[in-house]
């Protein structure tokens, strides 16, 4: 008797024992989803290959060979890196040779209008006194920096409107200063070979602005 409930008592555990395990067992993974012939993958934006910059850009192979008196032409200046690579990809299957070069250049910004610096301080206000007098509006003095002292009469996008302030000012007695406002800034050019017939402007998606220098093939 003792041995057979021996017997039942383990069956009993075993018999838990199993049961605790089927019910707090992990689920499997689920399977990854099946993709139809022909459609690719999804890619995360983080692993995808970013944009290739202007110094990276393809300019190998041209199918075009080189004429035995080629012309060759430096095109510019391109102002964005944008403008660069649709200029570059009209042009390549053209011509036998391409290739591009950053250079500093500045861009205008606009014009800036103003009375030339007085000798001092008191000379400057004395001035902008009289303008208040003669019914001029918006101007300040300059008190710091490599303009101190000037009388400024305010900056303009357009030169038709500078040029406007500018003989206004002159009307009233004032020598005023018209000078153009620019800034520093990034420029390419393309020097290429090509068939000395090439219409380069046609070509360009955005000739305006651009201009073409022969020079001296290498």
């Amino acid at each position: 008797m003792i041995v057979r409930g021996l017997v039942v008592l383990l069956v009993c555990l075993n018999l838990g024992v199993a049961a605790w395990w089927a019910l707090h067992r992990a689920p499997p993974p689920p399977a990854p989803p099946t993709v139809e012939q022909g459609v690719g993958n999804l890619v995360l934006l983080g692993e995808a290959e970013p944009a290739p910059t202007p110094e990276q850009m393809d300019v190998g192979a041209v199918p075009v060979p080189l004429p035995e008196a080629p012309a060759c032409l430096t095109l510019g200046p391109f102002g964005t890196p944008a403008e660069l690579r649709a200029a570059m990809g009209a042009l390549t299957p053209r011509v036998a040779r391409i290739q591009f070069r950053e250079v500093a250049g500045t861009q205008l910004r606009g014009y800036r209008v103003y009375l030339p610096a007085a000798p001092s301080r008191e000379v400057a206000l004395a001035t902008a006194r009289q303008l208040a007098g003669r019914g001029v509006s918006d101007y300040y003095v300059v008190t710091a920096g490599a303009q101190e002292n000037t009388v400024s009469l305010g900056q303009f996008r357009d030169l038709a409107n500078a040029e406007k302030r500018r003989d206004e000012l002159g009307a009233l007695g004032f020598q005023a200063v018209l000078e153009p406002r620019t800034e520093d800034a990034a420029q390419w050019w393309i020097d290429l070979a090509a068939d000395p017939g090439l219409d380069w402007q046609s070509l360009l998606p955005r000739p305006d602005g651009i201009q073409a220098r022969d020079v001296p093939c290498q």
